[in-house]
This record gives C-alpha cells, structure tokens and sequence, in this order.
C-alpha cells in the first residue's frame, strides 16, 4: 500500500521556489497505511504511517487507535478552510474520523487536517477512512497523505489555483489537465503495470464523474469523494449542494444550477445501473435455492443498505408448487438471510434466520406483500417502531429499527409475491429516496426471477427425488443366507431421476433372486420403464422362472410395450443350501465375485446377451459354485464408465476396490463408491448392490416327502416336533407344528399326482415350506360359524412373523417365517 516516495513523471521539471509546471500529469503520494481491528486497536502500522506521524511500528502495534490518530479539536462548521487563517490553530483530523474509529459511520468518510508533528513542525494532511466488512477482525482502513508535498513541484504564486482538484491514495490529478485522452495515455508511462485499456477506464472515471480510485489490490478499487476544500471546488461544491437539496426536497432547479442538477442526476443513474449490473453478475450464479437466498442477501449490503431482511413464504422454502392467491394476515413469512453491518450477534437472538412469522395488516411489510408494490418509510419513528416491536412478543427490536430508513421490496415472478426483502439504513447515512425506491424495485425484480428459477429447479427436484425414491425399493439388509447393501447415485447433471434399479425377491427354497437393471438414456421416460421392467421383474420371479426364461420373457414384454427404450439386466438367483449362482446376462456389465478363501476377485465369465428390448435373441444362463463369505458385487455401467476412457479400465479398478477388506458391508460399499464414483466425467446414474453369501450348513435343512394320504398331517406334525427340539428351538415347537398341520393339510387335499414336500431350513428365521402339484394359490376367507374349511390360512396369518405362497413350475409353494428366540 505504501508508494515510496513521490516519483517525478517528467525528470526535466524544475522543482522548487518559482517552478512553474509546464505540463501538470499524474503522480504517485507517499500514503500512511493503518488497519484498526474490532476492538478499536492498531493492527497495522505502515512504514508511511511511521513517516508521517513520527511513531515507529513497535510502539502503535496494539494500541488503542485513538490514542495515535488525533480526532480532537473540530474544525468549526463557519471556518474558511480556504486558506489555514485560525484553522492553523485546530489539531485532530476532525469528526469524521472520530466517527469511524467508533463504529458510528458505515460508509466512506474523508477529511483535512492540520496537525503538529514531532520534528515536522505544522504538517497538512489529507485522510480516508474505509469501514471494512467480513468475517475477519478488520473493522476500519486510514489513509492518510502529505497535502504540501503535493504542491512542491509548483510556482509559490500559482500553488492555491493549480492545487489538488481530486486525490486518490496513488493518483494526483491536476485542474488545469487538458483532458481524459491525455492522461490515458501517460498513465502507463508512471505506472508501468498498468495498462492502456486500465488507464482509460480511470481517467474516465475521475476526470468525467470526480470521483478519486482507492487502489487496494490490482483488481479493487473503491471510488470516494473526499471532503476537503480548495477554492475552485468550495465554490462548486457549494452549487453542487444546493442542487441536490432542491432534487431532494423535489423542488424546481434554479437556472444558474441547472448544468450541476444534471450531473448529479447523471452521476446517479450511472451509479445505480453500475449497482444493478453488479448485483445481476453476483446473483443466480447457482440453482440452489438456499444458496441463491444467501447471493441476494450479501449483494446489497454494504453499498445499497445496511441491513437486509429476505423473507419467503412457507411454498417456497419447501419447494412445493408454485403459491396461490394474495397472502394474507395467516401467511406465514420464512426469515431466510439476514445480512447485516453491525457488530456480530446484535441481531441473532431478536430476529433468528429460520422463524416464521405472520404480519398484521396494518404494517407497512403487509401492504408490501399484499400490493406487490415497494414501500418507503423514510425514518422509523419511536411509534412505528413500537408497532413493528409489538410483533415480536417478549423480543425488543426497537433499539435495532428506530431512526433508520426503511425501504421494503417484494420478491415477484410471473406477478406472484414470493417474499419481500427488509432494508434499513443506518441514522447517519442518507435516507431512501424515489431513486433508491426505483432501484430497490428493479434490484427485486431481478432478484425474484432468480429465485424462482431456483424455486422451480427445487420443486423438480423434489419430484424427480421422490419418484425416485418410489421407485428404487427399500431391500432389507438380511434375507436367507445372505447380507445385502446397495447404494444409488444419481447423474451429476441430470438431477435423480434415471432407469438404473436393484432388486432382491424372496424364492422358495431359501432362494433369492438378484437383479440389477439399466434403462438406457435419463429423464422421465426413463424412469417410467424401469418401473414397469422392475415390476414385471418381481413377477416373473415370483413364478420361480430360471433366469434365461425370465430375461427371455422380459425381452418380450419390452417388444410391447414398445420399441424406444432399451435396457441392460443382469439376474442372478442364490442358493444358499446348494451353495451355487445361477445367472444370465442382458447386455449388462459382468458382476464381479471375491472370493473369501484368498481375498482374491474376478469378473464372472457370462454370455453377455442382448440388451432387453432388442427382441430375437436368445439369453443363457450359467451355474457358479460359490463358498460361505463370498461376496457378489452388481452394479450399472455408471460406475464403471468415464467418457473418453476405456471400461476396462473401470472394470479393473471395480475388482481392485471390492476385493479390498472392510468392517461391514456398508463400508465395503462406500469404499468401491469412493474408487469410482467420485471420478471426473461420470455423468449417468449408479445402481450398486453387493451381497455377502453366507451360505446354509445342511445339518440347518430338514426335508420330508409325505403321500397324498391325511395320515401324513400327523407324521408331519411329529418330524417338525422332533426337528425343531433337536435345533435346540422347543418355544417354536408349538406354533410351527400347529401350522405346518394346517398347510401339510390343504396341500394333501390339493395335490394331484405327485407327493408333498415338506421343508425346514434355519437360518435368521425358522422358514417352512410346503410344496404341491397344485398351481391354484390359497387365499385367506372369512369362515362362517358352521363352516368347516377356511381357518387354517387364518391361524397361519396370525401366528407366522411373515407367510406367503408363489407359483412353481411344477405347482405352487405355501411358506411362513417364525422369528428365532434370542439366546
């Protein structure tokens, strides 16, 4: 920040005593540089601060600013400061400073002074004081130059007509410069890192509006209008302020000032375009909605307002439809960001983010949102403030609003009020006007058209999550002999809703079937087809068809419902008590199987097929042996697939990640998913399942072939006693005996030819089946007091944990579940 000492532009100037510049440029000004912190301390003390006020680094370095930037002795209001007369007499760099070292101004505040400094006898000086905003400790930035050394390059005789017009901490510019061009063009010559296009914007700026360049790093600078005076510019400023007064108070420009009302108006304008430019670059640059809340919020605060209030209604916080109908006294208003200038925590327990809150008709927030109109209030009175307080049940906000100007702004789209943003302006800023009441509109307008396009990207999403979500089934983690876990992402770019699923369907025998399926392209359509396969899935495996039947079937029923979707599926049934994989393949991604033997994994050799739809084509299946510990791991090409990369190359690391060992099957999940589903370019959806096969001893199966003779319900029930006291279970005894009775009853009555099978298998639950020639379903009845049949599925319902019955090839099997006792 310090620029050394002041470099000559033109080396062959004479300086001193009678100098006349014969070609006033641009110069450089040796700057002092202090930072106070929040606690009113020095925390920076630049080697410029050290020159110029006579007090080395180590000495100001934690001490209260105050103490080393004089603030007393005020210049009074009627004295000319012109010239240094009686002025000479007052040391302190005025009130304005005063202000900002005490937190009481928010804005940029500038200054001159005429100080005494050790060794440098009288010693003018021009200041800035930049309040500073964020999260870090800085609260305020001094700047703080030698006035005379700027005019000793200059004739005595002409220093008071040639002196400074405008000064920015880096720049000098001179009144009599010839023009913006000129200075574009010798900028670059003193300041070599600057360039031509840089230098033009700058003269332009300071020539054409007045405004100085605080340059604080090579790409921030904050225009200020310093307050100190010289001749030719008190004279102007004075008309400059009486026309803005007459703007103010809306009355007529005299003639004689009517050249600096249009400037003033012009400077306005330019300044608020620049201002709604600004917010429309920092705004909507993401379509989430918390997120996008938060951008309108910070982009008003500090340079608009000093405390901005957004509100919405409760629809679109949710991210449900579009609201309707105007909002009334019941409407309940979301405080959704509060961003503010005063000290951290002031506002926070009278005005928590996240309350909702109604508003009284009689407020002005009510005809705000009720109208769809801006509403201005220029001061809040001791009365209105009370009113507004009144809301607040126990929670005094008066001390917060009282005295500031308000300026209220509704949040539309499509002539809707989403919300309305709250703006106060601290006491000693400028109250809102009709200008700033245009700009809060526009600013809201604009602001509004943001966040619904947030909204609806929000109500989408919550759609397509909960289609979705509907969609995809919630498989439990434990089934007969095995553990499952899966995981599902969705495209990166193309929200959630996709054809990727997984799927695991009980089968008789303490089978599972195992799918996992992909539904090429994305959206709706998509997701619609996945549905129906998934549906048709859970059916034909319902009917215990083995897996080339059921992909054979599947590809038919994809023919009629149409030909614009294909879809890959791989199907896979487990048999834990024979300890085999039987699958088949539809042009899907091989799964892959490690082996818990050796840790060791590979992808399953499988016919790959045709994808479902293709229609045609014949599927096969294979049969894989496989051992207690195994675990399968499925999965869609999204995991595996990167654009511009080979699969293979996804597929080797697939293996690599799931032979790798873990503590639980979720974890083993989320380290494949970290392996794969984090690298760059994936853009379509994941379906993961793995299952950990843990296999059924066959000392934990019991079968028995019974005749079609009634005689056999009571060796039935005799097996089942005997074998359930063996399994060290005697509390199941009776339950299991009573409905295996009952089932072994209706089977023998039904079958046809062949005899009853009667099985029981322990694993997680004691399973039962029942199997017979017989392909008509049992249905539960409602039996009348003399009716002799229709109880027995009835006692079946009630006693079983869970009970069921599917169509077999050669019949059907009737099954119940009993929850094992714990030990």
């Amino acid at each position: 920040m310090d620029h050394g000492t002041q470099r000559d532009a033109h080396p062959g100037r004479r300086a001193g005593p009678g100098a006349v510049p014969a070609d006033p440029v641009a110069g450089r000004v040796p700057l002092a540089v202090v930072v106070v912190d929040r606690d009113g301390l020095v925390s920076h003390w630049s080697r410029g601060a050290r020159r110029l006020f006579a007090l080395p680094k180590e000495e100001a370095i934690g001490r209260p600013a105050p103490d080393l930037l004089p603030v007393s002795g005020v210049l009074p209001e009627d004295e000319d400061v012109t010239g240094y007369g009686s002025y000479a007499a007052y040391d302190g760099l005025g009130p304005g400073l005063e202000s900002s070292l005490h937190g009481r101004l928010s804005y940029p505040a500038a200054g001159r002074a005429r100080l005494t400094v050790p060794g440098n006898a009288r010693v003018d000086v021009l200041w800035w004081a930049y309040p500073l905003v964020g999260p870090g400790r800085e609260r305020l930035l001094v700047l703080a130059a030698d006035a005379d050394g700027l005019r000793r390059d200059y004739a005595d005789g002409g220093a008071q007509e040639t002196t400074v017009e405008r000064i920015a901490p880096g720049f000098a510019l001179h009144t009599d410069f010839p023009g913006a061009e000129e200075l574009a063009r010798r900028l670059p010559e003193i300041l070599p890192s600057m360039s031509v296009g840089e230098s033009a914007r700058i003269a332009a700026q300071v020539l054409e509006l007045g405004y100085p360049i605080l340059e604080f790093s090579q790409n921030d600078r904050v225009p200020v209008t310093p307050d100190w005076g010289v001749p030719r510019r008190a004279e102007r400023r004075a008309r400059r302020e009486r026309a803005a007064r007459a703007l103010a108070a809306g009355e007529p420009v005299p003639d004689e000032l009517r050249d600096e009302a249009e400037d003033l108006e012009y400077a306005a304008v330019r300044e608020r375009l620049e201002f709604l430019n600004e917010v429309s670059g920092r705004i909507g640059t993401s379509l989430d909605l918390s997120r996008t809340i938060v951008e309108v919020s910070k982009a008003v605060v500090p340079r608009f307002t000093d405390v901005a209030g957004t509100y919405l209604r409760e629809q679109v916080v949710a991210g449900e439809g579009f609201p309707d109908g105007v909002p009334d006294t019941t409407t309940m208003w979301h405080r959704v960001a509060l961003e503010h200038t005063d000290e951290p925590g002031r506002w926070d327990d009278v005005v928590p983010v996240g309350e909702a809150m109604p508003f009284p008709a009689h407020t002005p927030f009510f005809q705000c949102m009720t109208s769809g109109e801006p509403v201005l209030v220029p001061r809040i009175t001791e009365e209105m403030g009370h009113a507004i307080a009144s809301q607040f049940e126990k929670r005094d906000i008066r001390p917060l609003i009282t005295g500031r100007s308000m300026l209220l702004v509704p949040l539309k789209a499509r002539n809707v009020v989403l919300g309305f943003m709250i703006l106060l302006r601290h006491p000693e800023r400028p109250v809102f006007n009709d200008m700033d009441r245009v700009t809060g509109a526009e600013l809201a307008a604009r602001a509004g058209l943001v966040l619904d396009n947030a909204r609806m990207y929000t109500f989408q999403e919550n759609v397509a999550e909960t289609l979705q979500d509907s969609m995809l089934p919630h498989i439990p983690a434990r089934m007969a002999g095995c553990d499952i876990a899966t995981r599902y992402l969705p495209g990166t770019l193309l929200g959630r809703v996709g054809g990727d699923w997984f799927d695991s369907v009980k089968l008789p025998g303490a089978r599972t079937a195992l799918v996992v399926g992909d539904v090429m392209g994305h959206g709706l359509n998509s997701a619609a087809m996945m549905g129906q396969l998934r549906t048709a899935v859970q059916t034909m495996a319902g009917l215990d068809l083995p897996p080339a039947q059921l992909l054979r079937n599947l590809d038919d029923l994809a023919q009629r419902l149409g030909d614009t979707h294909l879809a890959t599926c791989l199907y896979a049934v487990y048999d834990p008590i024979a300890g085999e994989l039987h699958l088949a393949n539809a042009g899907h991604i091989p799964p892959v199987l490690v082996r818990a033997e050796d840790g060791s994994s590979e992808l399953i050799d499988l016919p790959t097929g045709a994808p479902i739809g293709v229609g045609g084509v014949p599927f096969e299946a294979v049969r894989v042996p496989v051992a207690p510990g195994d675990r399968l791991v499925m999965c869609t090409d999204g995991l595996v697939e990167v654009r511009g990369e080979d699969i293979g190359v996804g597929l080797a690391t697939l293996c690599e990640s799931a032979a790798h060992p873990a503590a639980s099957m979720d974890d083993a999940c989320d380290t494949i998913i970290r392996a794969l589903g984090t690298r760059g370019g994936r853009k379509d959806d994941v379906a993961l399942l793995m299952v950990r096969l843990g296999g059924i001893e066959s000392d934990a199966v019991a079968e028995w072939r019974l005749a079609r003779d009634p005689a056999e319900v009571g060796r039935a029930r005799a097996a089942v006693r005997e074998q359930v006291h063996d399994w060290g279970l005697p509390k199941l005894a009776e339950p299991a005996e009573l409905m295996v009775s009952e089932l072994v009853t209706n089977a023998v009555r039904h079958a046809h030819s062949r005899p009853v099978e009667l099985r029981l298998v322990r694993a997680d639950t004691l399973l039962c089946e029942v199997d017979d020639d017989d392909h008509e379903l049992p249905t539960l009845r409602s039996a009348g007091p003399d009716d002799e049949n229709g109880r027995g599925l009835r006692v079946v319902s009630t006693l079983a944990r869970e009970w069921g019955a599917s169509r077999t090839k050669a019949g059907k099997t009737v099954w119940f579940e009993l929850t094992l006792p714990r030990r």
